[in-house]
């Protein structure tokens, strides 16, 4: 049993895929560091220290002058946590967007930069068609 363990711990598989989790969790603190640090600051600049997440609609209760007090007085509509999270979506989305396109792109200029083949595999290749050919004809 121990062994089988061993087998499926080790497999190919499922060491990429816990790497890829561990590369991931990364790479997401990464992407909220890129939202919370540098792009938050420059949007809240841009709309003039707006701070969206406390943006409410109070449907039933007395008045309340923050939204942790709105929603212990009743139903509250919390807009403004919303516009928050989907200014987030749209930035980690975007940074996203430029992390594959990259990637993309370093791709095809590594594919572009793959030589030639060899003089020796071009000649081996004509051998194998030829063959084929002749097999075809018989």
């Amino acid at each position: 049993m121990l062994k089988e363990f061993k087998e499926f711990a080790l497999k190919g598989n499922m060491v990429d895929l816990a790497i890829g989790v561990i590369i991931g969790g990364a790479f997401g603190r990464l992407v909220e560091s890129i939202v919370a640090d540098l792009m938050m600051p420059i949007i809240g600049l841009m709309t003039g220290g707006i701070d969206f997440s406390n943006l409410y609609l109070q449907l039933s209760g007395a008045p309340a002058p923050t939204l942790a007090a709105a929603r212990q007085a009743g139903a509250t509509i919390a807009y403004g946590n919303f516009i928050t999270l989907l200014i987030n979506f749209l930035i980690i989305a975007w940074v996203l967007f430029m992390v594959v396109k990259a990637m993309n792109t370093f791709k095809k200029k590594e594919a572009a930069a793959d030589p030639a083949p060899a003089k020796e595999i071009l000649i081996l290749t004509e051998i194998r068609d030829l063959l084929a050919k002749d097999r075809s004809k018989s």
